[in-house]
């Protein structure tokens, strides 16, 4: 009782504290206001239907998304489950804004049906991917932060296409608590209902889980029946509070843990305690949100807040709950040698790949295959050579990375390197003026390099485990995407030109932009291939390397050092682009290609035509409207790496 009498303590010194930043009212004021006092000036306004409604709001979402989270951990038996991790807030948020284009009239009254179809969608993806085997350990986490890359790529393009509609989306999908009046929380309240009976019915049946499904059907329990009517209601919790307020991540994932670290034990105190914790913790993290946004031009979401607490929480707790290495995962592919056409039929796929890059468009007068006229041509080649360059890039990078740490699920942006770039990028820009062209590689290369020595240390425990390292690169990239909304928050038209950056495209490019692309990754693909010998050494063994006289550290880390400038060349160019660094390496092996020397060459042919083919469909499917070539390669290779994970199940 000492525990929540705290709680509640410290709950309401937060909400008064966050009531404090919006107005200038004295407390008598604001305690005349709550007894019912008629309101009579703005300041008076401003306090009931902006401030006290933001508290009721933050208490109300972070009440349902902790205990929706500690409901889902006791239910799987993981303690790094949550709405978030297991895709389901990715897959409301889609299924809200497909809802709100197609039907926007019953998407304002009937939201939370389309955020709830889409988060038992995005689930049920993942529980397949999973398994059976894998729901209480790091294969359903794993496959749903996978998932919530590829529905948050499938947001963005969706948002992008319907710019005119959709750009409030923005800010409000990554987390807006901001009120204007008490319409969204009398919406909100029937929603919650469902929370009291939750408590009541999830007693029994979640206290004889603990003592293990054989044991739980040995007195009696139906197991099916039961966990789907309660994955259910969790879901519904998560449905309600992200068409409420959008995105908010991490909050269902942290408060199940502070909860048990603090001492609850039984299910309904940890249900409880879960659901008062997640109001604490959601208020608080707003209320930092609420100050950056005045300090900065533009607000600041709080899902951008809730982000910077909660994404170094799930390293922490990744590094405490796993405590040896996983059993290493192998390539793709049965085929162990390449077929000696294999290349050849690969240049072709590219010079075809080219010549329809350059001359097959569509028109008004329907679909013309010619070559240019000198204008189009000007505009047109810069971004097909800047698109070949780039995907042999960061498929060079995807290829040194997995050798060097031994770990065929490494790839720039799912380590977080395109992220760092991006944020030292975005940064810069935001917070010291100029442009992107002003920095350029320079400080994308200054960002790769970091986050690349941070994974690394956190990943020494665990042996680079892959999966311990795809799931801390995904989380250290959540960090520096809430630091760039943060950034962005300064709004500017540096801003505006910077979303557009953001998406990973070859619009702006010009022919300079283009040679220097490819001039670059020419010159580090040399410099791959000379360190062939390294390579093998340090894939085969560290004591191997060292017996055979190679200066392990040396030469480790001057290979990173290359991974990071390939990385941050593209990045500082092109904007991030997901996935190619996975899939073509992967898709190179699958040809056959698993000498060193073969997986470069091919690994880099395949990332050109993958990268350049995303080009030009984001050209042509939906003309005149574009979609960015970083879109259409984070699907397909998204969609690679989910049917990866579901084919190797890890364990």
């Amino acid at each position: 009782m000492l525990r929540y009498f705290l709680t509640f303590l410290l709950l309401l010194l937060v909400a008064g504290l966050h009531l404090q930043l919006e107005h200038s009212l004295s407390l008598a004021e604001q305690w005349q206001i709550l007894l019912g006092q008629e309101l009579t000036d703005f300041e008076d306004f401003q306090f009931y239907y902006a401030g006290l409604s933001r508290v009721s709001m933050a208490i109300l979402v972070g009440s349902a998304l902790g205990l929706a989270g500690s409901l889902l951990q006791q239910l799987l038996q993981n303690r790094l489950v949550s709405p978030m991790t297991l895709g389901a807030s990715s897959g409301a948020w889609l299924g809200l804004l497909v809802m709100t284009l197609l039907w926007p009239a019953l998407a304002a009254d009937q939201g939370t049906w389309g955020a709830m179809l889409g988060a038992v969608l995005a689930t049920l993806l993942v529980l397949i991917i999973a398994g059976r085997s894998g729901l209480s350990g790091l294969p359903i986490v794993l496959a749903g932060m996978a998932v919530n890359l590829l529905l948050g790529a499938v947001a963005v393009g969706l948002i992008l296409l319907n710019d005119h509609y959709t750009r409030n989306l923005f800010i409000w999908g990554a987390g807006n608590l901001a009120q204007s009046d008490w319409s969204k929380v009398q919406g909100l309240l029937p929603h919650l209902l469902l929370m009291p009976v939750i408590l009541l019915l999830a007693i029994r049946p979640l206290t004889l889980l603990k003592l293990g499904q054989t044991a739980a059907q040995g007195r009696g329990l139906s197991l099916l029946p039961v966990m789907l009517v309660l994955f259910l209601a969790a879901l519904w919790l998560t449905a309600s509070a992200v068409t409420a307020v959008g995105l908010i991540g991490f909050i269902g994932l942290l408060t199940p843990n502070l909860a048990r670290l603090m001492g609850s034990r039984k299910v309904v105190d940890e249900l409880l305690f879960s659901s008062v914790l997640g109001a604490l913790l959601l208020l608080a993290t707003d209320a930092v949100a609420l100050q950056f946004s005045q300090l900065l031009p533009n607000l600041v979401p709080s899902g951008a807040a809730a982000a910077l607490i909660g994404a170094p929480a799930l390293i922490w707790l990744v590094s405490r709950q796993l405590h040896s290495p996983e059993g290493r995962y192998q390539l793709p592919g049965q085929q162990l040698v390449l077929a000696p056409l294999t290349p050849v039929w690969l240049v072709a796929a590219l010079l075809l790949a080219l010549v329809i890059a350059l001359m097959l468009s569509p028109s008004e007068q329907g679909w013309v295959f010619h070559w240019p006229d000198s204008l189009v041509f000007s505009l047109r080649w810069p971004r097909v050579l800047a698109a070949v360059a780039g995907g042999a890039g960061l498929a060079l990078a995807g290829v040194l990375l997995q050798r060097l740490i031994r770990n065929p699920l490494a790839s720039p942006d799912i380590m977080g390197l395109s992220a760092g770039a991006t944020l030292a990028l975005v940064f810069s820009v935001m917070f010291f003026g100029g442009s992107l062209r002003d920095y350029g590689p320079a400080v994308a290369f200054l960002g790769c390099l970091v986050v690349l020595l941070v994974l690394l240390l956190l990943g020494r425990r665990h042996g680079y485990a892959p999966g311990v390292m795809a799931l801390m690169g995904i989380a250290l990239a959540a960090v520096l995407d809430a630091l760039v909304q943060f950034s962005l928050a300064r709004g500017g038209e540096e801003a505006r030109e910077l979303l557009g950056w953001l998406s990973g495209s070859t619009y702006r490019l010009e022919a300079r932009d283009a040679l220097l692309l490819s001039g670059g990754t020419l010159v580090l693909g040399l410099l791959a291939w000379l360190g062939q010998r390294s390579l093998n050494l340090i894939t085969i063994g560290d004591a191997f390397a060292l017996a055979r006289g190679l200066p392990l550290n040396l030469a480790r880390m001057l290979l990173l050092v290359l991974v990071a400038s390939m990385t941050a060349l593209v990045t500082s160019l092109m904007g991030p682009i997901a996935f190619v660094g996975l899939l073509a390496p992967h898709l190179a092996s699958l040809l056959g290609a698993r000498k060193l020397h073969q997986q470069l060459l091919m690994g880099a042919g395949v990332g050109a035509l993958v990268l350049l083919l995303s080009d030009w469909l984001g050209r042509v499917l939906l003309y005149p409207l574009q979609l960015p070539a970083g879109i259409l390669a984070s699907v397909l290779g998204g969609s690679y790496f989910i049917w990866l994970l579901a084919r190797h199940r890890l364990t």
